[in-house]
């Protein structure tokens, strides 16, 4: 990575500094040149002074100054003579190629640094030194997204969300596995669900309409310290995986509005199963017909009110009604009741919940 920084910089130099400049590394090899034919070539003639005394040095009518993030330093630059002017030369390129090394590398330090926590791959007592170290801030508000793409084509999907994300200080992006892309975003305090929302669906909407990638988007709760961004990612993990469940036409799923679910979804399955056969006691679940669970889906949905239920379902009231009496005659709930209601709802939740067999984290 250095090696491609420090070419770039020099590069752009060659037709402003009219002599040879470049860089070596610590084993005396040209690792960046203007003159791109050298680039790689050892200098058998060369000790760099990797001491801590990084003065100017000369050999050969080169001026050298070695340069470096370390105690010893692990580079030095080169301008071919040794006026006074190419010691100026070599002052103006340490400290441009110094400045540059350290912005990628604590750019790159930064986004491995909140991988590894979101991963709990680093100790809670070492977050804060290292955020100390990286001069990150540890009090501002972020949330995780969970970028899962479902079907895709030639397009990199995270090249898109780095794009729609570009500022590298305030928001990360990262791959885990092949189709799972972390979003670290930073975000002001006191932030409305819905506008993390509007944030998830700008995503989806930018890779279905514009690259014909689809994908869904699972978002963890807002958290105010480093530390605590390993429980949001875990939480956007398992709305993905509570929405596969019970919002399976979903694209965009939140841990704060997955409610019951999330309660079902961590229930051990032998618990479920006996929740079910204590429900349905007089008979089971499987004896309702598609019609009649369609019905109590728009009854649930209409609030548990006849007369709007029948009319979305364009049938008579009495209709309805007939429907409701079967379902209490065949389960022994009356779905009028609210209480009864309650129960029933959740012994159809449990029981997609038993059918889908969820993979668990």
């Amino acid at each position: 990575m250095s090696n491609r920084l420090f070419q770039g910089l020099v590069y752009q130099m060659r037709d402003t500094v009219d002599r040879t400049i470049g860089v070596v590394d610590e084993n005396a090899t040209t690792i960046a040149c203007s003159d791109l034919t050298k680039i790689g070539e050892p200098n058998d003639f060369l000790a760099i002074d990797l001491g801590e005394n990084n003065d100017l040095f000369i050999r050969d009518g080169v001026t050298y100054k070695p340069f470096g993030a370390k105690m010893k330093a692990e580079y030095a630059v080169f301008v071919s003579g040794t006026d006074d002017l190419a010691a100026k030369l070599c002052g103006i390129l340490t400290i441009s190629l110094s400045n540059i090394k350290q912005y990628y590398d604590e750019k790159y330090d930064r986004s491995n640094f909140i991988k590894n926590v979101i991963l709990d791959n680093i100790l809670p007592g070492d977050i804060f030194v290292k955020a100390r170290e990286l001069h990150f801030s540890s009090e501002v508000s972020r949330v995780v997204l969970l970028i899962r793409i479902v079907s895709a084509n030639d397009i990199s999907a995270f090249e898109v969300i780095q794009n729609l994300f570009p500022d590298k200080q305030k928001d990360f992006v990262f791959n885990i596995s092949e189709s799972d892309i972390v979003l670290v975003k930073e975000i002001k305090a006191g932030i409305d669900t819905k506008d993390l929302e509007k944030l998830a669906r700008s995503i989806v909407d930018t890779l279905g309409s514009e690259f014909y990638t689809k994908v869904v988007v699972g978002i963890g709760t807002v958290v105010t310290g480093i530390k605590d961004l390993a429980r949001s990612f875990r939480e956007a993990q398992m709305a993905l995986e509570v929405g596969k469940v019970f919002d399976t036409e979903k694209a965009i799923v939140n841990y704060d509005n997955l409610g019951i679910a999330r309660i079902i979804y961590q229930l051990p399955t032998t618990l479920c199963e006996a929740f079910l056969k204590e429900v349905f006691k007089k008979g089971s679940i499987e004896s309702l017909d598609q019609e009649t669970l369609f019905t109590i889906q728009k009854f649930f949905e209409n609030n548990l009110n006849v007369s709007e239920t029948s009319r979305k379902l364009f049938v008579h009231r009495n209709t309805l009604v007939y429907r409701l009496e079967k379902i209490k005659k065949l389960t022994g709930l009356d779905l009028r009741e609210f209480d009864h209601a309650i129960i029933f709802k959740v012994a159809l939740m449990v029981k997609k919940y038993l059918t889908a067999s969820p993979v668990k984290y």
